[in-house]
């Protein structure tokens, strides 16, 4: 399985898009796994990096009930 992001040459991850930082989040919240989304290391660090600062302004929420 190809990196989501190598594919369509995506360098940045914005924080601020948030329909598609969902996609890697889990039921619960959670970032899913590398292995589970298939994106590379380096995007990995890079969508981690996305969804905390996205947490952190309060557009995600930490957990879901």
């Amino acid at each position: 399985m190809a990196c989501y992001f190598c594919q369509r040459n995506i360098k940045e991850i914005d924080f601020k898009e948030t329909e598609l930082l969902w996609r890697f989040l889990s039921g619960l919240a959670k970032i899913r796994a590398k292995k589970r989304t298939g994106v590379c290391s380096t995007h990995q660090r890079k969508l981690a990096k996305a969804i905390k600062r996205a947490r952190h302004l309060g557009l995600f929420p930490h957990t879901i009930k």
